[in-house]
């Protein structure tokens, strides 16, 4: 069966890589801007892993984390952080909300794929 993954991330460029990758993989891809799009797009969805940036406008990736992490339908699913930023502090504050890992950009796309395979197992 395929996997789902949402991407939410406010650049389109890396929105744009990540869907070549992902699709590439042959997973399904739904994307948003930032995470009040992410939500809205969890409205109507059932992803297998969620990737998300940190820095975003409207809604930061650490809020949403902590929206999906609240959410009774969608706190089970694996949430990775991709994001230029790699201060330990930041990585322990999306941990402790609930991430479940961090990747960081520019990506790899085989070693994101992997990642994702891993964490929806």
């Amino acid at each position: 069966m395929k996997k789902t993954v949402l991407t939410v991330d406010d650049s389109r460029t890396i929105r744009q890589m990540l869907r070549a990758a992902l699709l590439d993989a042959g997973m399904e891809v739904l994307q948003a801007e930032d995470g009040v799009q992410g939500l809205e797009v969890l409205d109507g969805s059932m992803p297998d892993v969620i990737v998300t940036d940190i820095n975003m406008p409207r809604m930061d990736g650490f809020g949403f984390i902590e929206a999906v992490r609240g959410s009774e339908r969608h706190r089970a699913i694996p949430i990775l952080v991709l994001t230029t930023e790699s201060v330990d502090d930041k990585k322990d504050r999306a941990r402790r909300l609930g991430a479940t890992g961090w990747i960081v950009k520019p990506f790899d796309p085989v070693k994101l794929v992997s990642a994702i395979n891993r964490v929806a197992a």
